[in-house]
């Protein structure tokens, strides 16, 4: 996962979230943008703010090596018959031309090769604020069919499965799929999709999570948490939910593990088992589970349509 594009009304109140509160390094503004990264990225950004009255997500976007990946990307997608649009060198503020497209679930998802660069700021310890924020992690959308989106994924693009919950005869409810070699790039949750939960930041280590509760709570948004600190049983990870001013989802996120062992194996959660979603730490609100934003058309600009998922929905204390 390399960057995403999310709508705000208000740059200012967002840059005193993101910014202020938060920790992320702005490296540039202009009239329409915010461009927003980690301590840690050497590139342009990783998170953008685009002054809109419109509520939605534009684009998850992936980096590939090579600009010719970009057209075979293209075929690959029009003999999907799925949507795909080219967006020229010069009309994305520090991208180059990137192809933007819908997966099969009908998620915006955009591919670039090349990102002006940045300073890496990884020792500018003076530098440090509020989450001490690293780099941007993973997505997790909801899908209305998480086994077609796991297929896909995996057989298609070249994902690989660390762990996924299973519900009955080993009908797959939600999954969690990397290309880097950490637990997840992209996660898949069954739910009326599709539509982005969250978007997940890496954290240094776990005193980061809480040292963020301080300042938030400081700053006047302890409001703005909305689960957690936690550990997920799932990823293993150390967790802090927030709603941002325009109500997207950010997850600050430690504490998982490397995938890179060849010989690695998926690893299974019955759907039952509440280790899951909250192996300790209080159990997730109804929102957690029941709010999630739009994602927009790469031709329209309007939400994406959404349908009902195809697995039967559970009780809310049982949902990943």
């Amino acid at each position: 996962m390399a960057r995403t594009v999310l709508n705000v009304k208000d740059l200012d109140v967002s840059r005193a979230f993101y910014v202020d509160a938060l920790g992320f390094i702005e490296t540039e503004r202009t009239e329409e943008a915010i461009y927003l990264r980690g301590l840690e990225e050497h590139v342009h950004h990783s998170l953008v703010l685009k002054k809109s009255a419109k509520h939605g997500v534009h684009a998850l976007g992936y980096k590939v090596a090579a600009d010719e990946d970009l057209d075979r990307l293209q075929a690959f997608f029009q003999a999907k018959g799925l949507k795909t649009k080219w967006l020229e060198e010069g009309t994305q503020h520090a991208l180059g031309r990137a192809l933007h497209v819908h997966d099969i679930s009908g998620m915006p998802l955009e591919f670039f090769s090349k990102m002006d660069g940045a300073e890496r700021m990884l020792q500018r310890y003076e530098l440090y604020r509020g989450a001490r924020i690293q780099r941007i992690d993973h997505v997790n959308c909801s899908v209305p069919d998480v086994e077609k989106a796991y297929h896909f994924y995996i057989q298609e693009l070249g994902f690989a499965c660390s762990e996924y919950t299973a519900a009955g005869e080993d009908r797959i409810w939600a999954a969690w799929l990397h290309r880097k070699q950490t637990v997840h790039d992209q996660a898949f949750m069954n739910g009326e999709g599709p539509r982005l939960h969250h978007v997940g930041f890496w954290l240094p280590d776990p005193l980061s999570i809480i040292h963020s509760c301080d300042v938030l709570a400081s700053l006047g948004y302890a409001g703005s948490i909305e689960r957690g600190p936690g550990r997920h049983g799932l990823s293993n990870a150390f967790f802090l939910y927030l709603r941002d001013p325009d109500g997207y989802r950010i997850e600050l996120y430690s504490g998982d593990y490397l995938t890179s062992d060849p010989d690695f194996k998926p690893v299974r959660w019955d759907l039952n088992d509440p280790r899951r979603q909250t192996f300790w730490g209080t159990k997730a609100p109804d929102s957690w589970f029941n709010e999630t934003a739009p994602f927009l058309d790469i031709e329209t600009g309007e939400p994406v349509g959404t349908r009902s998922p195809v697995l039967e929905q559970k009780k809310p204390e049982f949902i990943i």
